[in-house]
């Protein structure tokens, strides 16, 4: 009996030592690998910042270069020989620069533009404390490979401003070494040359090499550490706590709150156990802190939603769309439209009779984005509106309304206006503008050119504004196109914009279509344009074909 019961003890004390064994082995193997992990990290990150140090310095350098060096003159360097006072003059400015700032060598070339294959030296400096030898004058020698090439190309093209090479790897003519180069230009804009800024990695090199040196000892110290103390450290407190963490990560998972005592008070060791403790306090305090960011964010964006949805129902409620507006009136043609960017602006047009015989036209532009922009929108209008009805010239409505809006406004808002009232008997169009587009005109037998008129300031910047007023005389068959910056402001991928040139293309396509058509065509010569860029701003456009109180010669001009 007693030898059984001791044979029974014996097996259960073995699954506790293979424990204890596995977690060693398996702890260690844990370290080792999350020590590699940190260490590869650090080392990455070590020498990316002590890279990006001597980056900076190698531009801020040639920065220094290029401004102390009269480069309008690069034209009468490259002409000198190397050998004239104002050359030579610059060569020791150069070298002054090169020794004081700790650069390997400052040096200035021009490479063959045909296909950057080779480069001329013009200046060539290094550092005293160097062992490399200089380039001279005039030296014509292959580029170093495909990289400098590309580089060269896109400096030389506008393509960049700053270029950098690194070179640490491989056969080295002067050593592992970093260059940073920038384009000489002219005082006309006209690149004459390239800068380059070389300086060796010793000193990086051997920071490098200490830091993975002190990493592979700090390495092998801790595990042998760990090695000697680990089977005593989870004999006696590691079961323990790791089951206390076990079960509160657990709780956790299935509760998602924080606890009433914290693992870090209950486990009170000052080891990794202890360090996991209260990693997993934090990581509970930080989720569930994210977990509340994360539903204010939810919130707060579903009501950016709803205002910008508001914005927009403000917006087009505000808007004529019916068309034709005025199918009793044979002497015009009108329609206009606004498309909404993602981002609800002030945009608006507007059309109504001040009396049978004259029609008042307002395209208009409110600065800002959302539900403010939009209101301030309605406001304007509707004060434009009011303003018109009273019987004041064009002049005299932007006058009282800009004086109304600075009364009124407290946001700081302004709103760009076009005003015109056209008198359907005559085909007179008197008109201000506000700080707006130029306004595009098409006469009969003509095509749609950009009518310069004269511009006051935008609607709400300084009270007092006198606006003026001019006019134009529209003949059967003219047509006035009006629009906002959205226009000609649509940008493609490339950051290129639209501008007045494509848009009047796009109106000369057909000149004499109605101008529901003409809206179309510039719409669709857009889109064309931007492709897939996102749309940042509305496009709001507002056409008017002026057919005459004569049908007869309505139809002789169609």
């Amino acid at each position: 009996m007693g030898d059984n019961s001791s044979a029974r003890k014996n097996k259960k004390k073995k699954p506790k030592f293979s424990i204890v064994f596995k977690s060693v082995l398996g702890i260690v193997s844990l370290l080792i690998v999350f020590s590699v992990i940190v260490s590869v990290i650090g080392f990455k990150s070590f020498t990316d910042a002590l890279l990006e140090q001597y980056s900076e310095g190698a531009f801020l350098t040639a920065k220094t270069a290029v401004m102390e060096l009269d480069f309008d003159k690069m034209e009468e360097y490259a002409q000198s020989g190397g050998t004239t006072p104002d050359y030579q003059a610059a060569l020791q400015s150069m070298e002054k620069l090169c020794n004081s700032s700790g650069a390997t060598f400052i040096y200035v070339i021009r490479p063959d533009l045909t296909d950057y294959r080779h480069i001329t030296f013009l200046f060539s400096t290094i550092n005293e404390k160097s062992n490399y030898s200089r380039y001279e004058f005039g030296y014509v020698r292959e580029t170093t490979n495909e990289e400098y090439m590309e580089k060269y190309r896109r400096l030389y093209e506008g393509v960049s401003d700053h270029e950098l090479v690194i070179r640490d790897q491989g056969y080295i003519e002067t050593d592992p070494h970093i260059t940073a180069m920038v384009p000489v230009t002219d005082s006309r804009g006209k690149i004459t040359a390239i800068l380059c800024v070389q300086r060796q990695m010793d000193q990086l090199v051997v920071v490098r090499n200490s830091y993975i040196r002190r990493v592979v000892l700090a390495m092998a110290a801790l595990m042998l550490l760990v090695i000697v103390g680990q089977v005593f450290y989870l004999h006696h407190v590691f079961l323990r706590p790791v089951r206390k963490i076990t079960e509160e990560a657990s709780r956790f998972s299935h509760e998602n709150d924080l606890p009433d005592k914290k693992l870090g008070q209950t486990v009170r060791t000052r080891d990794e156990i202890g360090l996991l403790a209260g990693s997993i306090d934090r990581m509970e305090e930080r989720i569930v802190r994210y977990v509340e960011d994360l539903t204010k964010a939810t919130a707060e964006k579903e009501r950016f939603a709803a205002e910008l949805e508001l914005a927009t129902r403000i917006q087009t409620s505000m808007l004529p769309n019916i068309f034709p507006p005025f199918p009793e009136k044979k002497e015009i043609d009108l329609y206009a439209s606004m498309d909404p960017a993602k981002e609800v602006g002030g945009d608006f047009y507007d059309f109504f009779f001040v009396d049978d015989d004259h029609l008042c036209l307002v395209i208009a532009d409110v600065s800002g984005k959302g539900v403010p922009a939009a209101l301030f929108m309605m406001s304007s209008k509707i004060i434009l509106a009011d303003y018109a009805k009273m019987g004041k010239s064009p002049a005299e409505i932007l006058t009282a309304a800009n004086q109304n809006i600075c009364a009124g406004s407290h946001e700081n808002m302004f709103v760009t206006v076009w005003l015109g009232i056209l008198e359907l008997s005559t085909g007179r169009l008197t008109a201000a503008n506000a700080g707006h587009e130029y306004p595009a005109l098409l006469q009969p037998e003509g095509s749609f050119e950009l009518f310069k008129d004269r511009h006051g300031l935008v609607l709400g910047g300084f009270s007092g504004i006198r606006y003026r007023e001019y006019t134009l005389d529209l003949k059967p068959g003219s047509r006035l196109f009006v629009y906002t910056d959205g226009v000609p402001e649509a940008t493609d991928q490339d950051g290129q914009l639209f501008g007045t040139d494509r848009m009047l293309e796009a109106l000369n396509r057909k000149p004499d279509a109605s101008p529901q058509e003409l809206l179309q065509e510039v719409r669709n010569a857009v889109d064309a344009f931007v492709r897939d860029a996102e749309q940042f701003d509305d496009l709001t456009m507002l056409c008017i074909e002026y057919r005459g109180t004569d049908r007869e010669g309505q139809d002789d001009c169609q």
